[in-house]
């Protein structure tokens, strides 16, 4: 499974920086980015607000209830985060947006990055953004590397965690998401694939 560290790639010394800075996350992201709290356990509720998506409204996970939710947290800077996130959306589409909702929290990047891949992709990708740059709600999830996904079942509690993405993993989570969503939905026809 490919993952990502936080780091900045415009720097010389790419690879050995990240290598360094996530060393350094494990050891230090409590003392200067807030309490890294542990990551919420299958069947646990989780942190319930996310902050707010692009265009300014609250999200909180209990407006959500009665529908499965994927809450994940990327960077631009993260090519697997890149892979996941068309896959996602386009999962989203064809179950249906009335049974299932993507939250992609943007992980700690300046809002001039997160405004300019989201107005790239809104159109392609229909989900819900939300800026985390303070690093507050992935403080909140345990989150030190991307992708991090937190699949939600319809009660509001966390179904499947998973970090990474790789292709061999989708099967896994699509087989995992579609048990969690209620037979009718199950049965009925593929929307917009």
């Amino acid at each position: 499974m490919l993952g990502c560290v936080q780091g900045n790639p415009g720097e010389a010394g790419m690879k050995s920086r990240a290598i360094a800075w996530g060393l350094l996350s494990m050891l230090a992201l409590p003392a200067w980015a807030g309490e890294l709290q542990p990551r919420p356990e299958v069947g646990e509720i989780p942190p319930q607000q996310l902050g707010k998506q692009f265009g300014g409204d609250k999200i909180d996970l209990g407006q959500y209830r009665g529908k499965v939710v994927i809450v994940t947290f990327w960077a631009s800077w993260c090519g697997p985060c890149r892979q996941e996130l068309p896959v996602l959306a386009h999962f989203r589409k064809v179950v249906g947006a009335d049974a299932l909702e993507v939250i992609a929290i943007n992980f700690k990047e300046p809002r001039e990055d997160f405004h300019s891949v989201v107005r790239a992709n809104r159109d392609k990708f229909e989900m819900v953004y939300v800026h985390d740059s303070r690093g507050d709600v992935s403080n909140q999830y345990g989150v030190k590397a991307l992708p991090n996904m937190f699949i939600i079942d319809r009660d509001g509690k966390v179904a499947a965690r998973h970090m990474g993405y790789s292709q061999e993993s989708l099967p896994g989570f699509v087989n995992e998401i579609i048990a969690l969503l209620p037979e009718e939905i199950r049965t009925r026809p593929a929307r917009g694939s």
